[in-house]
């Protein structure tokens, strides 16, 4: 299975204001844009504002709706702060999901 990177969408409002862009996901979408070839190795799902976050909770559970959130395919991402939930490894820290895929696809680390 491969890693899945869960950003959110763009545009959303948040008790009445907005639209907003969720800076965490953008930071993230960032490196995917310096090296396009990351989504081939990384299904990128954009979830909605709103909670419950489906397809999180579903993985992850209730407790764990944070975005960006990056649940690992394989291993453990310890070296990452990763934590685990409903038997999944996770990273739910932008620059720790920046780090991983950096390290994980031999890419530049950031400066």
């Amino acid at each position: 299975m491969k890693d899945q990177l869960f950003l959110m969408q763009p545009g959303f409002t948040n008790a009445g204001m907005g639209p907003f862009y969720c800076g965490d996901s953008v930071s993230v979408e960032g490196l995917l844009g310096f090296f396009p070839e990351l989504r081939e190795k990384v299904d990128v799902e954009y979830v909605p504002f709103t909670r419950p976050r489906q397809p999180i909770t579903e993985l992850l559970g209730e407790d764990n709706q944070s975005i960006p959130v990056l649940v690992l395919g394989e291993g453990e991402g310890g070296d990452f702060g990763a934590k685990k939930a409903n038997g999944h490894a996770f990273i739910s820290d932008e620059r720790q999901i920046r780090n991983y895929l950096s390290g994980k696809f031999g890419l530049p680390e950031a400066g």
